[in-house]
C-alpha cells in the first residue's frame, strides 16, 4: 500500500507558521507514515531551521519551491509581501490537490489582514476553497469536542441573516453527507439555538420557532440524526466528551469560544465537503510571539495526524 502524500504550506512568513511547520516536521519520526511535501520558500524554511537550530532533512520530506517576491521577512505584523507569499504557497498546494498529486493539505496560519493588504480578494482559506467547492464547510475537530459552523468569517449581522430554514436545511444535508462518507453511521448532531434559552418559545426571540425548529424537524423527517435547537449555553456541555457528537454552531464565535476553551492545543480546523482533505491548526498567526521560538507546534501536529488519518481511510 502506497503512503499518502500530504502537502503542508508555510503560512504567513511573518507569523508562527514557518516555526510550527519546522518544529512539527523535525519530529517526523513520531508523525504518521506519509510523504510530506512543503509548499513554500527554501529561503524562509532554511532561515527558520537555522534560527531554531533544528533540521527537517528526511527522505519523507520534500520541498515544492514556490516563487515569491520576498527579499527579507519581516515578522510580528501584517505585511503585504508576506500576505502575497502565503497566498501563493496555498494556491500552489490547492492546485496540486486538485490534480491528485497530494491526498491532503495541511495549512499553517495565514493573516487575513496580510492577504487584504496584498490585494487578495478572499478572507481566508475556506472562502478561497468555496469558489471551487461551494459545499465546503468549516469544522473543528478534537477528541473532546467537535463543532461545525453554519457561517464563519462573516460580520455578525451578516451571519444572523443566514439563519433561515432553507439555508439551515441544506447545510444539515451537506454536513451529514460529508461526515457520513468518512465514518458511516457514527455521528449525531446537536443544533445550537441562537437566542438565550433557545428563544424560550418565542419570548426571547423568534428565530428558533420560525426558522431553526422547522429546519431540524424537516431534517429528521429526511432521516438525519439531528436534534435541537438547544440553549447555546448548555449545548457544548451536552457534547463535551462524546466523541460521536458534533455541535452545529450558527456563527463563528458561538462555536469557537467553546471549542478553543476546551481544545486549543489539540484542536484542528478541518474543511469538509471537498474531494481532498484540508486541515490546519485551530489558531492564527500569533504575531505577538512570532520570532521568539515560543510557539507550540501541538495543534499543527494534530492537524497533520488528522490529515493522514482521513486520507488513509483510518478516520
Amino acid at each position: 500500500m502506497s503512503l499518502p502524500r500530504i502537502g503542508i504550506t508555510l503560512g504567513d512568513p511573518g507569523g508562527i507558521g514557518p516555526e510550527i511547520v519546522v518544529k512539527s516536521l523535525s519530529s517526523s519520526p513520531s508523525l504518521p507514515e506519509a510523504h510530506y511535501i512543503i509548499f513554500g520558500s527554501s529561503a524562509v524554511l532554511e532561515e527558520e531551521e537555522k534560527y531554531l537550530g533544528v533540521s527537517i532533512n528526511s527522505s519523507r520530506i520534500s520541498l515544492k519551491e514556490v516563487p515569491t517576491r520576498l527579499v527579507t521577512v519581516r515578522k510580528g505584523a501584517a505585511y503585504k509581501e508576506n500576505g502575497l507569499a502565503s497566498f501563493l504557497f496555498f494556491e500552489e498546494a490547492v492546485k496540486a490537490a486538485q490534480k491528485g498529486e497530494i491526498q491532503a493539505l495541511v495549512t499553517a496560519p495565514i493573516s487575513k489582514r496580510s492577504w487584504n493588504l496584498s490585494g487578495i480578494l478572499w478572507r481566508g482559506h475556506t472562502e478561497y476553497l468555496q469558489q471551487f467547492y461551494p459545499e465546503a464547510i468549516m469544522a473543528f475537530w478534537s477528541e473532546k469536542i467537535k463543532v461545525a459552523l453554519l457561517s464563519h468569517h462573516l460580520p455578525l449581522k451578516e451571519a444572523l441573516g443566514r439563519i433561515r430554514k432553507n439555508i439551515l436545511l441544506e447545510f444539515f444535508r451537506i454536513l451529514c453527507r460529508s461526515v457520513e462518507r468518512a465514518m458511516p453511521g457514527k455521528y449525531e448532531y446537536l443544533v445550537a439555538g441562537l437566542n438565550p434559552h433557545a428563544g424560550e418559545a418565542g419570548i426571547l426571540g423568534n428565530e428558533e420557532k420560525d426558522e431553526i425548529i422547522p429546519a431540524v424537524e424537516e431534517a429528521r423527517r429526511q432521516g438525519l440524526k439531528i436534534s435541537g435547537p438547544y440553549p447555546p449555553d448548555i449545548v457544548f456541555r451536552m457534547a463535551l466528551g462524546h466523541s460521536d457528537t458534533i455541535v452545529i454552531a450558527l456563527y463563528h464565535d458561538q462555536g469557537l469560544i467553546a471549542f478553543k476553551l476546551e481544545a486549543f492545543d489539540l484542536g484542528v480546523n478541518v474543511t469538509l465537503g471537498m474531494p481532498f482533505i484540508r486541515s490546519s491548526p485551530d489558531h492564527g498567526t500569533a504575531f505577538d510571539i512570532a520570532g521568539k521560538r515560543m510557539a507550540s507546534p501541538q495543534s499543527m501536529i494534530e492537524a497533520i495526524k488528522l490529515a493522514v488519518d482521513l486520507s488513509s481511510g483510518s478516520f
